[in-house]
């Protein structure tokens, strides 16, 4: 990273709000553009960069860039994008699978609100989590990433990801004890 590159971060990572402006104003438009070439939604492109924005503020005092300023924030975006793409086909092929279940499940009433209660169940106790168990486990379980990525997207060791999964699994395990076969079928088949 360039010596200039680098003291514009360090204001940056110290709070200064004019120099992240400067750096929101500079690449806002540039990333927008790069993350709609790869998911093809101009919406989904601008939230994804707003995100990153928002979190490179939020966790500015612990981010190390370690290449130019530039390259990071592409990474960033790239990275969000495909996270975006990978929870996009999982929404597919849970709406694919929910529409089956549906069909399934048209001629016998009590499945469906045997699901819907499971589902409600479900939701709950993801939602009893605390705060950083509850983002880990839905990054592993909704999204597909890998401990390692999560990690890195959270800016937490390995360690601390494995322990939340731990944590988030057990209260899983406790709150839907009724239904661990079920739970088995979600937590562990992917």
């Amino acid at each position: 990273m360039e010596q200039s590159e680098k003291q514009y971060w360090q204001l940056i990572s110290e709070g200064d709000k004019n120099a992240f402006e400067q750096m929101f104003k500079a690449y806002y438009k540039p990333l927008c553009n790069y993350a709609c070439s790869i998911i093809k939604d101009i919406d989904e492109s601008e939230e994804a960069v707003q995100n990153m924005f928002y979190n490179l503020w939020n966790k500015r005092e612990t981010i190390q860039i370690n290449s130019s300023v530039k390259s990071y924030l592409y990474r960033a975006v790239h990275n969000d994008c495909l996270n975006k793409i990978k929870h996009s086909k999982i929404k597919s092929v849970y709406a694919e699978d929910y529409k089956k279940t549906a069909d399934a499940s048209f001629e016998d009433a009590s499945k469906i609100v045997q699901t819907k209660e499971l589902g409600k169940q479900i939701n709950e106790a993801i939602a009893s989590l605390p705060e950083q168990c509850g983002i880990v486990f839905k990054l592993s379980r909704f999204e597909n990433l890998k401990y390692s990525e999560i990690a890195e997207q959270l800016n937490i060791s390995v360690k601390t990801v494995e322990n939340h999964m731990g944590k988030a699994l057990k209260i899983m395990r406790e709150r839907l004890k009724d239904h661990l076969h079920l739970l088995i079928w979600l937590l562990f088949i992917n």
